[in-house]
């Protein structure tokens, strides 16, 4: 039938048109995004799944900093406690050397002036290990905590370390002196018994910075996998939209031929009126 008014093969061409423009569009936007699926709108089911492991990843990044932090604060603690090893050899040097009987006085008071500059030295370092507000060597805290799950659930907890003088684990008294012969000698004894205990709480101090090394590098593993996980849902293959771009490109032009031709359809009617 020949009409006027309706132009069936028009409209069918047009119905392709606009199904090959809509088709365009969205390999464009994903050109122009990277993404196959950038919205709900693309794939609702794929894009949950998508945000649901965004979420994951947005809560991995706050444990790997939490681990971080708590890692520094530990490593802090294990420079001072060496630091303190150190100081407690050398003080252990010039006890033994005021032990001496052939020591003269004055020799033994500058052995002890040293000494008590070493022995002083520690309380400034042990006031002087801070991180993040936590001191783990000054009996002010009792254990610092990370987060090691995305939920906020699970804890990764190491114990402190008061390293104080005339403390459990430095067993020196603030005043420690190596004034006479007899003090010196008992002094090696209290010294070598301190840096034993020292040698110690540093062991236990680096077993708890490895939970925290080892869970930071389970996290960034795991954040890595999911991150995959998601470009795998939602990244586009620019390989396979290049190609269909310039499929899709054809098939504008050709429908757009066909919506010429189509409209010219009519005008055969005007050559029944002649």
């Amino acid at each position: 039938m020949l009409s006027v008014n309706t132009n069936m093969g028009a409209m069918v061409a047009l119905q392709y048109l606009d199904k090959t423009n809509a088709e365009l569009q969205s390999t464009q936007n994903a050109i122009n995004s990277g993404l196959k699926v950038a919205s709900a709108k693309d794939d609702g089911s794929t894009f949950a799944i998508a945000q649901n492991m965004r979420g994951n990843v947005a809560g991995y990044s706050a444990v790997s900093d939490s681990l971080n932090r708590g890692m520094s604060s530990v490593d802090v603690a294990m420079s001072a406690g060496q630091s303190i090893s150190d100081l407690l050899i050398q003080m252990k040097q010039k006890a033994i050397a005021a032990s001496d009987a052939s020591m003269d006085t004055a020799s033994r008071a500058a052995l002890n002036e040293d000494f008590a500059s070493y022995r002083d030295q520690i309380t400034s370092i042990v006031s002087n290990a801070v991180f993040n507000g936590f001191d783990l060597i000054d009996g002010s805290t009792n254990q610092i905590t990370a987060l090691a799950s995305a939920d906020g659930m699970k804890k990764i907890t190491v114990q402190a370390e008061n390293m104080n003088l005339s403390g459990s684990i430095v067993t020196m008294s603030t005043g420690a002196s190596i004034t006479s012969q007899g003090g010196a000698s008992a002094m090696i004894a209290i010294i070598q018994t301190s840096l034993n205990n020292v040698d110690s709480a540093l062991a236990r101090l680096s077993a708890g910075s490895k939970k925290f090394s080892i869970q930071a590098d389970f996290v960034q593993k795991l954040t890595d996998t999911l991150q995959g996980g998601i470009g795998n849902l939602v990244d586009a293959d620019m390989a396979t939209e290049s190609a269909q771009l310039q499929s899709l490109q054809v098939k504008q032009q050709l429908g757009v031929q066909a919506l010429s031709i189509a409209n010219t359809s009519p005008q055969v009617i005007m050559s029944l009126f002649k």
